[in-house]
């Protein structure tokens, strides 16, 4: 049938290993890239530009790097929040201190502070583990909070506690500040989400990524195979909070445009951001995704989606609705399949694979 391996023969050990091996899964990969970077662009409205592909290349960024931690490698965190404003107010200074760089490259370097900090407060990984590390990583969120509201150093003094976004332009669009189009911050996140997404996806799938998962399935076997405990639990929170802090940053200047960050980067952030890895599926890229377009956009569909079909619903109704599927669909996932949308899509695939065989 259509979506069939049969016929396609793999002459090298590289095609074998490919992360897309089936020629219809990069077909699928290249429609897909091509309705993101050219035909939402140029036919998007506002409304969808700004409330629903911002958010959710967004909280994409923050999904794929807590599932680097906690899906590939076994160590729960509950400070992806506070990783995220690191990230943040590490881009607004890095901006303050040399405006005359582009934005983009602040963003994207702002990832590795974040890095430092997450590789500081992933130390008691290596003593423990589990519910006492997910504590450890709760006071990593608070006590950040506390340092985003109490530095004045760190948000330059402004009277309000607030991140200010300038004017910053790339290649002389205006990507950042008030004259910045929709279009134009929608893509060069889309385009930082793509690479960080490839980067991600062949560090997986070598020998960083095996050693992740080994340390995750069993870590005390790791270590007699070889693996070396401490680097390979600091470098899994120092990938995971540099994709945070991109996330953070790009949240901040490429869809807020300035704000608060403490009460962006606050603890119910995290808990989001763990919510959307569940769901999606622990230990898999493509789930983050889905955690996060269902969680970001699941909102907006109940407000302005079922209104639009003549189901009135009020905004109140509509976001306590929304705590009541994310709880039910979170109990759903860890009881029913514990590895989230991910493998229902995986198990689709499979079907139409067989189809119309049984197995």
């Amino acid at each position: 049938m259509f979506y069939r391996e049969t016929g396609q023969f793999k002459t090298n050990y590289a095609d074998d290993m490919a992360v897309f091996p089936i020629l219809q899964d990069r077909i699928g990969i290249g429609l897909i890239l091509a309705v993101a970077f050219v035909l939402i662009p140029l036919t998007g409205s506002n409304f969808l530009l700004s409330s629903v592909m911002i958010p959710f290349l967004v909280f994409s960024l923050a999904s794929i790097g807590l599932n680097i931690l906690t899906g590939y490698t076994g160590l729960i965190s509950l400070g992806t929040g506070a990783f995220m404003g690191v990230g943040a107010y590490a881009c607004y200074k890095l901006t303050t201190l040399f405006p005359e760089v582009n934005i983009v490259v602040w963003i994207v370097m702002s990832g590795f502070v974040s890095a430092l900090v997450g590789v500081l407060f992933g130390l008691p990984s290596l003593r423990i583990k589990g519910f006492y590390l997910a504590v450890a990583t709760l006071a990593a969120q608070f006590f950040l909070q506390w340092c985003f509201t109490r530095i004045p150093w760190l948000y330059n003094y402004n009277t309000s506690g607030a991140i200010e976004v300038g004017q910053r332009t790339l290649f002389g669009i205006d990507v950042t500040g008030a004259k910045a189009s929709l279009e134009a911050r929608y893509m060069v996140l889309l385009t930082l989400v793509t690479v960080l997404t490839w980067v991600a996806s062949n560090l997986m799938h070598g020998r960083i990524g095996r050693s992740f998962m080994a340390v995750r399935d069993m870590d005390i076997a790791a270590e007699l195979m070889g693996i070396d405990l401490l680097k390979t639990k600091l470098l899994a929170f120092a990938v995971s909070s540099y994709y945070a802090g991109v996330a953070g940053a790009a949240m901040m200047f490429l869809w807020y445009g300035g704000g608060e960050a403490n009460d962006a980067f606050n603890i119910n952030q995290s808990f989001l951001i763990l919510f959307m890895v569940i769901i999606g599926g622990l230990g898999s890229l493509i789930g983050s995704f889905f955690g996060a377009a269902f969680i970001s956009m699941l909102p907006t569909v109940l407000k302005f989606g079922l209104p639009a079909l003549g189901i009135p619903l009020a905004g109140a109704t509509a976001e306590h609705l929304t705590y009541i599927l994310v709880g039910a669909l979170i109990i759903f996932f860890l009881i029913v399949e514990p590895h989230g949308l991910a493998r229902l899509w995986q198990i689709g695939k499979q079907k139409l694979r067989m189809w119309p065989f049984p197995y």
